[in-house]
């Protein structure tokens, strides 16, 4: 036992020297108490195109059926708060976590090394990590963790760290020492800056977000055009939408983070909104090549430009 307390306090002194936020240690086991959730929103098709939210209903709700050797689930957070913003207040806007190179190979990369750092203490030991990139439910890990609450946003919120961080997971075929369950008081209250702030009205009921009403799955996730009932309410979002986190008053917690591969670049920052529009595709390149802004391509990119400033022309 004093052997598995000593590897898991290796692990999160060497989470802590690769920049994250926090890191917990869990037993692998089923989510059972989120299925009832996951199913009436599933139900209701509230994941609007995102049909791989459909599938795999029993591994999002259980590690152990997407790795079945898991014992073990490592909770991660990474800050991703800037406090640069682009300088035109009239340009387009992008989320914050978009500024730098794609979070997923900046995230996947450390989760590499941090199961690395596993493997020199235990040789035998093999592991599976994610990013947003498998059935994972990790918010919900992550409130079992105790690393925060789930706010009527949806979004994971921390007490001392607001709610701009991603969540990473690294799951093991080993037992670690695990951390104790913990459930961290809900700090939301009678609070609804988040739900009245969304222009959408995507956030609703408490903590149930219709994606297809959400800035984020209209200008990321929709392949086609976005929602007419939507047009004019955009608020000059083309990528993203960060609203209802710069409402939300824990984030007055969120300090700058420090990691160098998610700062903007100059030049991402100093475009104008008439250099918004006149961006051709070798510039959208230079600018968003290794940025996850190339997930919606240059084409949607074009089309949500258009969608934005008809929506200002009506």
């Amino acid at each position: 036992m004093d052997d598995l307390k000593n590897i898991s306090a290796k692990v999160k002194s060497k989470a802590k020297e690769l920049g994250f936020l926090e890191c917990a240690i869990l037993p692998a086991e089923s989510l059972g108490e989120e299925k009832e959730r996951l199913h009436a929103w599933l139900e209701a098709d509230m994941f609007g195109e995102m049909h791989y939210m459909a599938r795999n209903r029993d591994k999002r709700l259980d590690p152990r059926l997407l790795f079945p050797p898991a014992k073990t689930v490592v909770l991660v957070l990474q800050n991703y708060y800037s406090n640069k913003k682009q300088k035109d207040p009239e340009a387009p806007v992008i989320s914050q976590y978009a500024y730098g190179i794609d979070y997923h190979r900046v995230m996947k990369e450390k989760l590499k090394n941090l199961l690395a750092s596993v493997q020199k203490e235990i040789p035998e030991c093999k592991g599976r990590f994610f990013v947003d990139s498998a059935p994972v439910l990790e918010r919900a890990w992550a409130r079992r963790a105790g690393l925060g609450w789930i706010g009527k946003n949806s979004c994971l919120i921390s007490k001392n760290h607001g709610s701009f961080f991603f969540i990473g997971e690294l799951i093991l075929d080993v037992e670690l020492h695990f951390d104790k369950p913990k459930v961290v008081t809900d700090h939301c209250g009678s609070c609804t800056r988040c739900i009245d702030a969304c222009p959408t009205s995507a956030i609703v009921a408490d903590r149930v977000v219709d994606a297809r009403k959400c800035i984020s799955y209209q200008t990321i996730e929709l392949k086609r055009e976005p929602d007419e009932k939507l047009k004019g309410l955009f608020q000059n979002r083309v990528f993203g939408c960060d609203i209802c986190q710069d409402v939300c008053p824990w984030n007055r917690k969120a300090e700058p983070h420090n990691e160098r591969l998610l700062s903007p670049s100059v030049s991402l920052l100093e475009l104008t909104k008439q250099e918004w529009y006149n961006l051709d595709e070798e510039q959208f390149i230079v600018l968003f090549d290794n940025s996850a802004v190339k997930r919606t391509g240059f084409q949607g990119l074009k089309r949500n430009l258009q969608f934005i400033a008809s929506g200002k022309e009506d």
